[in-house]
């Protein structure tokens, strides 16, 4: 098929511009012919809640050919975005849809390809339907965008009922996202990770890696980690992320529970290179989001085949820190089987390839 992929790639960071790289990839050793669309400015930096958009590693782990068109506050690019898409005589568009400042752009782009490019077919990929802060104009607003779409794919069971709940009637299809594979290359040994990172080897490590936003839940975890450092005292918890709140309130939440010996906050943006010595370093990725979420710091854990707890496989109903811990120990000491996802790249480009 001829495919237009429109989504954030390298340059740009994080874990949606991974699995644009990652889909391309799939999608071309599928034998289909795939032209990138990508942003020419995906956000103002005014408006950008972290340091900058921009992916910084010095040896980014992968790159794709693309355009870099779509400016999200210049109407002329969606035009020209379009026109170039047009070009392209696609069978398939698949545009990623994530955040409503994109509503703009991806409404005119949406429209102007189900009234313009009539025979292709155009499907969203759903990293989240509504923001994790949702406002009270996100829902009308996604309405309004992804009407266009022909079919829709979700991460999780949760994110296709808000979906129908929104757009009842639409095509959508439930596809969690695959392990993250593309930094297992040249992976350390514990001890040489731990040592990078000043750890011990006697330590047991928890891993909380990513973005720090309200709904990660960060907050519940360092509430529960004297539970578990009573439990275990070789206990560390490893935060390695940008902080899109204060992080001042977090280190006096661990002076208050007295934790600082057992707490050790990165608060940057860890480039692709450093990525590898985080998960080997850890004996346990802890995810306790407060709302399901397609988290790709968990397919990267899984990637690298490191045991991850999060709240719905382990179907942690706690609502207390004491039993957050006690979910969390059970994880820690491979106390049950939590279901892991069977998702696959070729398998998603099987949905999209019969949903063409």
């Amino acid at each position: 098929m001829q495919i237009a992929l429109v989504g954030p790639v390298y340059p740009y960071r994080g874990g949606i511009a991974h699995y644009t790289m990652q889909l391309y990839e799939a999608l071309v050793q599928r034998g289909h012919n795939v032209a990138v669309i990508s942003f020419k400015r995906q956000y103002p930096h005014w408006l950008y809640p972290g340091k900058s958009d921009q992916d910084p590693s010095s040896r980014p782990v992968l790159t794709v050919p693309a355009e870099y068109l779509v400016d999200t506050l210049w109407p002329p690019s969606w035009l020209k975005t379009v026109h170039r898409i047009s070009r392209v005589q696609p069978d398939v568009v698949i545009m990623q849809w994530w955040t409503t400042f994109l509503a703009p752009a991806w409404f005119g782009i949406g429209m102007a390809i189900r009234l313009w490019i009539r025979h292709t077919r155009l499907v969203y990929i759903c990293h989240n339907v509504l923001p994790h802060e949702t406002r009270a104009w996100d829902k009308w607003v996604t309405q309004a965008v992804l009407r266009w779409g022909h079919v829709f794919l979700v991460q999780s069971e949760q994110e296709r009922e808000r979906f129908e709940q929104l757009l009842p009637g639409k095509r959508v299809i439930v596809v969690p996202p695959p392990a993250f594979l593309l930094f297992t290359n040249g992976v350390p040994s514990k001890p040489a990770a731990r040592q990078t990172l000043g750890l011990s080897d006697r330590a047991t490590v928890l891993l909380f890696f990513g973005i720090v936003r309200p709904y990660k839940g960060l907050e519940d975890l360092l509430l529960a980690l004297p539970f578990i450092v009573k439990h275990d005292p070789s206990v560390v918890l490893l935060v390695a992320g940008e902080f899109w709140e204060p992080e001042r309130k977090y280190r006096d939440l661990v002076s208050r529970l007295g934790m600082q010996d057992h707490v050790y906050i990165e608060n940057r943006y860890v480039p692709d290179e450093e990525v590898p010595y985080y998960f080997a370093a850890a004996d346990l990725f802890v995810a306790p989001y407060r709302s399901v979420t397609g988290s790709a710091s968990i397919q990267v854990a899984r990637g690298f085949g490191l045991p991850v707890f999060d709240r719905t496989t382990w179907r942690c109903q706690a609502q207390t820190p004491e039993g957050l811990a006690a979910c969390i120990l059970s994880a820690l000491h491979g106390q049950a089987s939590p279901e892991t996802s069977t998702s696959t790249w070729e398998g998603l480009v099987e949905v999209i390839e019969g949903n063409a």
